[in-house]
């Protein structure tokens, strides 16, 4: 199973009160940043069969404006063991549920998501120090318990090959 691994996108500041840091949307850098992250992987042709999301509003908006982007037809699936406070074995009863898909993309918090990402690469149990910023997602060939990074990318580098696909997509003029 492959697993992709994204962090929300931009979304402001963190709020004090919980309840209001919950319902935080994305910004508008956030929404352009999901446009970009998507038809990159799409350019990188990712396909998914479940797109798994924390229910905190940022993460669900990038869930789904990825997800579109992706040509992703399935319900978004939302799951408690994605959000800030979830543990490991809240994240391995995901992967668990979803085991016998070829592809799920799962989209959460830091600093957990980052800690569920190095968990899973490292084959000593320990945890691989892997650092997931705002919209970056990871590819994970899974086996069983364990995985193998696959690649992981930042924010910058899924929108500069998104404009290398755009560029070389147009037609090229010629000089006289």
């Amino acid at each position: 199973m492959i697993v992709y691994f994204l962090r929300h996108s931009s979304a402001g500041e963190h709020l004090v009160n919980q309840q209001k840091d919950e319902k935080r949307a994305l910004d508008k850098e956030g929404i352009e940043q999901c446009g970009y992250i998507g038809r990159a992987l799409t350019a990188l042709d990712v396909q998914v069969d479940v797109i798994v999301s924390s229910p905190l509003k940022r993460s669900t908006q990038t869930a789904s404006l990825v997800g579109n982007e992706l040509g992703y037809e399935g319900k978004l699936q939302l799951d408690p063991g994605l959000r800030p406070e979830a543990n490991l074995a809240d994240f391995r009863k995901i992967l668990e549920r979803y085991a016998r898909q070829e592809a799920i993309m799962v989209v959460g918090h830091n600093p957990n998501l980052s800690q569920f990402l190095g968990s899973v690469i490292s084959d000593s149990g320990c945890e691989a120090s892997l650092e997931l910023k705002k919209g970056a997602v990871a590819k994970v060939e899974m086996r069983r318990t364990s995985g193998t990074l696959q690649w992981c990318l930042t924010p910058k580098v899924l929108r500069t090959l998104y404009d290398t696909a755009v560029e070389s997509s147009r037609p090229k003029t010629s000089r006289k």
